[in-house]
């Protein structure tokens, strides 16, 4: 199933739910925790990891934006060719704010107060934006294969590639925690490795097939954290940390 928007022509686009990467057989895939502002992390461990923008890449389980200072720059990096983000639900409510759909101030109290000069005009035009991306992207086949989401999925493999995500499955992959927070069993499906965020842990942790890696960067005693796909190497730093060692002069690569 493809979601509908309606761009500001009001014509119909059709934004694809799941996208497909091949395997990467240049270079190396990252996966990086909510961002959430915290662009200056990012920096640091891009340069820790030595990474090369022609041939790694890096996927983001979203929330790009809210609670950190650096948000506008957190968007900028959808320009980067090397990066490809899944939709947050930080994300979707700034969507849902410049749709109508949302008050501001709502959204400001979920962390959305970095965009209170924001017009509606700029606000429109990263909503536009935001609405390309997918809410899940898999990368590889066969026992190579990994998934990055936001939230969490309980589904298989062939479930995932389908997209057929009713209403319901759409908001527990934007903003379910049953199975972080163990209300339940892990699912028992065909379920590749699956990168997820959202909620936040103090270490990486793998419940079933689904990993979480959001370990807080916008608190002051967390961490972003950034994983070597399908390995069980990853980098994580605190925003204070990486600032102090001079990460807001480093350029991305």
């Amino acid at each position: 199933m493809r979601a509908q928007h309606y761009d500001e022509a009001m014509t119909l686009t059709l934004v694809p739910e799941v996208v497909h990467h091949a395997a990467n057989a240049a270079g190396r895939d990252f996966v990086i925790g909510d961002l959430h502002g915290c662009v200056d992390a990012l920096r640091f461990l891009l340069h820790k990891v030595g990474f090369d923008a022609e041939r790694d890449r890096l996927f983001s389980v979203g929330d790009l934006v809210d609670r950190g200072d650096q948000c506008e720059q957190a968007l900028e990096l959808l320009d980067q060719p090397w990066f490809y983000a899944v939709l947050g639900n930080h994300e979707d409510a700034l969507c849902a704010v410049a749709e109508g759909r949302l008050p501001r101030h709502r959204w400001y109290g979920i962390g959305g107060g970095w965009a209170q000069a924001l017009p509606d005009r700029a606000l429109a035009a990263h909503a536009k934006r935001l609405r390309e991306l997918p809410l899940a992207r898999t990368v590889g086949e066969g026992e190579a294969r990994f998934n990055v989401l936001h939230a969490e999925f309980f589904g298989d493999d062939a479930e995932l590639d389908a997209g057929q995500f009713d209403p319901a499955v759409r908001e527990r992959m934007l903003w379910g925690r049953e199975l972080a927070f163990k209300a339940g069993s892990p699912p028992r499906h065909a379920l590749s490795l699956t990168y997820c965020g959202h909620t936040p842990v103090r270490e990486l942790r793998q419940i079933g097939s689904q990993m979480f890696i959001d370990t807080g960067a916008f608190i002051p005693e967390g961490r972003l954290t950034m994983v070597e796909a399908r390995t069980s190497r990853n980098w994580s730093i605190s925003l204070q940390a990486a600032r102090a060692m001079g990460a807001a002069d480093m350029a991305f690569p």
